[in-house]
């Protein structure tokens, strides 16, 4: 009885460290994004939006969705599958703005944290 007793307590520690590592992996290597720089060209209407978010496997983390707020007010939010590189890229929107615009753009980890810059039109 003693035998199996320790054997059944050397498995469930075994089992324990297992998923410890297994399900903690996720969360160990989920990177809030670094930045997100914003620069609008008022020529093209284009709001380009520079994010900096390091990731080892692109399709499983990555930047999930992008917010964008013009004055206060919601002007959409894209979602993405994955993110073009392993770490800084840009993504590109055009949106009509003038002088005294403010723009407050939200990027969003699909695993963990997020980031939100704002930008006001020159």
């Amino acid at each position: 009885m003693e035998k199996y007793s320790s054997a059944a307590k050397y498995f469930q520690i075994v089992l324990f460290v297992f998923l410890g590592v297994a399900f903690g992996a996720q969360i160990s290597y989920a990177t809030t994004p670094k930045s997100v720089d914003l620069a609008y060209d008022a020529g093209t209407q284009m709001l380009s939006v520079t994010i900096d978010h390091s990731t080892l496997a692109r399709s499983m983390h990555h930047i999930k969705y992008v917010e964008i707020k013009k004055n206060g007010v919601s002007f959409g939010k894209t979602e993405y599958g994955s993110q073009p590189t392993d770490e800084l890229f840009t993504y590109t929107y055009k949106i009509p703005a003038v002088k005294g615009d403010i723009f407050e753009v939200t990027a969003t980890c699909n695993m963990w944290g997020h980031k939100t810059s704002t930008f006001t039109v020159p």
